[in-house]
């Protein structure tokens, strides 16, 4: 994995960059701009099936670092993403059926970090978030992840629910997280598992619920009814840990 600039700011910067073969996540444009070169540089996004924004002047004034944005700021991925293969020679080499932590549009970039963490310490052998509606590997995941990014493999993929679909059919089973659901500690967490992580605010959105084989909750005796997800994916996590060394 290769460490790299985050924000990348006007027109010919961002156009090498792309050229470059670095991992752009969003590119945000300034809306009416659509010259020659704002044109070149599109093209080379829809290439990578990066995610472009079109936003005001103003957006790209205060997001910009330097005051020289041109029209135009790419983030680019702090650390380069992996490919799915990756995850399952892992599970291989470590002589494991595969655990691997999906989320499901983990928006804060400290929450994301936490969670690759845990999922490394947990011993999963890797994690796999959506290009859309989600943090990518920006420089406060990297920080977050303290150091876990070096070692667990983390895949974006364009559908969560589709890649779950084509996760069944290679063995494994799913559980997310979920207020409605079974306790966990009545569920067998053990065998190949994806773990299904939800966002901040709404939890698992409704279509990768439906693709879960089970879904589990986590026993809360608090005034409040939910956790931090990162905290969420830690405490199931452990459980399967649990399950998995008790199996």
């Amino acid at each position: 994995m290769r460490y790299e600039e985050y924000t990348i700011e006007g027109r010919n910067a961002v156009l090498e960059a792309f050229r470059a073969g670095k991992t752009i996540d969003k590119l945000y444009i300034q809306d009416g701009c659509h010259d020659g070169i704002m044109n070149t540089i599109s093209r080379e996004a829809r290439k990578g099936d990066t995610i472009i924004n079109y936003v005001a002047k103003e957006r790209l004034d205060q997001m910009s670092s330097t005051g020289k944005h041109q029209g135009v700021i790419a983030q680019a991925a702090a650390y380069e993403y992996a490919e799915l293969e990756e995850i399952f020679a892992k599970a291989e080499e470590q002589g494991e059926p595969p655990f691997i932590f999906l989320l499901d549009e983990i928006e804060d970039p400290h929450n994301l970090g936490a969670i690759i963490r845990t999922a490394n310490l947990a011993g999963a052998h890797g994690v796999i978030i959506p290009k859309r509606r989600a943090a990518g590997l920006t420089a406060t995941v990297v920080k977050a992840s303290a150091g876990a990014l070096n070692y667990t493999p983390v895949v974006k993929v364009t559908n969560l629910a589709q890649t779950i679909e084509e996760l069944k059919k290679r063995g494994l089973w799913f559980v997310c997280a979920d207020m409605g659901g079974e306790t966990m500690y009545r569920l067998n967490l053990t065998g190949p598992i994806g773990l299904v992580i939800g966002n901040e605010g709404e939890g698992v959105s409704r279509l990768v619920k439906e693709k879960c084989d089970y879904i589990a909750s986590i026993p809360m005796k608090g005034n409040i009814d939910s956790l931090n997800a990162s905290v969420a994916a830690g405490v199931l996590a452990y459980e399967i840990v649990r399950q998995r060394m008790n199996g």
